[in-house]
């Protein structure tokens, strides 16, 4: 069971990830609408990214979601993507990734 705040941690990158992907499912006013509306919830922390670990070799694009999980010292990535799985057998960092099934069975 998870305690205490949950929030989304995200970075410029991040943002703009989410607006091309939203954009093409959607439309370009719909997609910057939501990522605004991302950006300005108050359980949103914005985290500045100073190194990156290159941990993620399959889809090296993926590694902008990890280095803001392990710079907001992140208890976990929730991800359906494969890719993540490196992760798990890593000595450092003690992130869990855990897909949406499994977050959801932890609130």
């Amino acid at each position: 069971m998870l305690c205490g705040k949950i929030s989304l941690c995200v970075n410029t990158e991040i943002l703009d990830e989410y607006e091309e992907i939203l954009a093409q499912k959607t439309n370009s006013e719909v997609a910057s609408n939501v990522v605004e509306a991302i950006a300005r919830l108050h359980t949103t922390v914005y985290q500045e990214i100073y190194v990156h670990f290159g941990l993620i070799h399959d889809d090296e694009d993926d590694n902008k979601f990890v280095d803001c999980a392990v710079s907001a010292s992140a208890a976990y990535i929730v991800t359906n993507d494969k890719h993540y799985n490196v992760l798990k057998d890593l000595p450092w960092p003690k992130i869990a990734v855990v897909n949406i099934q499994e977050f959801l069975r932890l609130l």
